[in-house]
């Protein structure tokens, strides 16, 4: 009898622990008008697409005959490529945007998060925008998003570039925090609710090759935009439709000429997809950065833009 009054005493003792841990840790959905007056100043507009105001930053020149159309990975935005737009912008047409689920464009009214729903949006929205042609470049799951747009419309996709790009079956080396928290089923009622800044911050920190880069600011865009209202439930309705790798066997059918971009720190997609992408792609060129991590575009952009300027010439 004594040791089941313990036991008893325990699992209250469990619970209340559990309870004190949520409600420390619970956070509301931020509302749209806040953050957009934070995060979404100029040069950026809201265009109307799919049931959605598609967060869009689109700069420079409009006689640019091939824009850059710059994709985020996933549980970013297109604030990852302001570093490569700010200074592309100078002489070419760039055009970024937040994914559908994240950042300010939030969630899918569809609830669709396939990545054949983001290759129509990312169509729907080079026609709503009036441009024919662009060079696609991705990071993560733009990546992936954007070579296997190349493959099902080659016409509208002169060159291509992929850095850390999903594609191949994972082999996951330190999936972020946060991630790892989303991919729990069970819990899906307390995570939605839930998103303590510490978690979001050690994310942040995994995926670059160096974390003592990551600022307070960085930090604070990740987290705000992150509970932004319906991005958390977009999140893991993005993570249970995932196929990952299941069309790797499609990336032989990429006809443009492609620069592959890996950051060697990788800790979430391993730096051998990157010789791996240039195997199975008949035109590509593989350019590594053994100091940097998942999103090496935000982590160093002066040195990736670099790298990559020639291949981006019109």
């Amino acid at each position: 009898m004594t040791w089941l009054k313990r036991s008893w005493w325990t699992s209250v003792l469990l619970v209340l622990v559990l309870v004190i841990g949520v409600t420390a840790a619970w956070q509301p959905d931020r509302q749209l008008g806040p953050l957009v007056a934070r995060w979404g100043g100029e040069p950026s507009s809201f265009i109307e697409l799919d049931g959605m105001q598609a967060h869009v930053r689109d700069t420079g020149p409009r006689n640019d005959p091939t824009p850059i159309v710059l994709l985020h990975g996933m549980g970013s935005s297109l604030h990852t490529w302001a570093g490569w737009q700010q200074d592309l912008q100078k002489t070419r047409r760039v055009i970024s945007v937040d994914l559908p689920g994240f950042g300010l464009t939030g969630p899918s009214p569809q609830g669709e998060y396939h990545i054949d729903a983001y290759m129509r949006f990312v169509l729907r929205l080079l026609d709503t925008l009036g441009v024919k042609r662009v060079m696609l470049v991705g990071n993560a799951l733009g990546g992936e998003i954007a070579w296997q747009t190349a493959i099902l419309a080659p016409e509208r996709v002169r060159k291509l570039v992929l850095i850390d790009a999903d594609g191949y079956p994972p082999s996951t080396l330190s999936m972020p925090l946060a991630f790892e928290i989303a991919s729990l089923r069970g819990w899906r009622w307390v995570t939605e609710r839930i998103l303590p800044r510490a978690v979001v911050e050690s994310s942040v920190r995994n995926v670059y090759g160096d974390p003592s880069k990551v600022t307070k600011q960085q930090v604070d865009r990740y987290y705000e935009l992150n509970l932004r209202v319906g991005n958390r439930r977009a999140l893991f309705q993005r993570i249970d439709q995932a196929q990952w790798g299941a069309s790797a066997h499609l990336i032989h059918r990429i006809p443009q000429p492609t620069l592959v971009m890996w950051g060697q720190k990788d800790g979430m997609v391993a730096p051998d997809n990157g010789p791996q992408f240039c195997k199975d792609i008949a035109r590509c060129t593989l350019i590594t950065f053994p100091d940097l991590g998942h999103i090496p575009q935000e982590e160093a952009p002066e040195q990736t833009l670099n790298a990559a300027r020639a291949f981006l010439a019109p």
